[in-house]
């Protein structure tokens, strides 16, 4: 079971540095590159996304809107969760929430 554990841990940490990593190459001439590359990774990725929602801004912040709206149902319970846990963000995940 341990081993187990341990390599769903090494899967979340190596999903974080993807995501980090293609949000950090992301300019106006890459978003949309950006956003479909994080869309093909599925609901997998959508707890990382809601939470990268309350971290970043910009371009960044627009790419993983764009993405959670994409990926769909699977992100309605995770936005739910932030609206509920997070005042400063309850309308944020109400906007995509009603985009899903």
């Amino acid at each position: 079971m341990q081993a187990v554990v341990n390599s769903n841990v090494i899967k979340q940490e190596n999903i974080s540095e993807k995501l980090d990593y293609l949000l950090t190459q992301a300019d106006v001439s890459t978003k949309n590159d950006v956003e479909n590359s994080i869309v093909a990774m599925g609901s997998k990725v959508v707890n990382f996304l809601v939470e990268k929602l309350t971290q970043l801004k910009g371009l960044q912040r627009g790419i993983v809107a764009m993405s959670v709206i994409r990926i769909g149902e699977s992100s309605v319970a995770p936005l739910k969760a932030l609206a509920v846990e997070n005042d400063e963000y309850q309308w944020m995940a109400d906007y995509l929430l009603s985009e899903i």
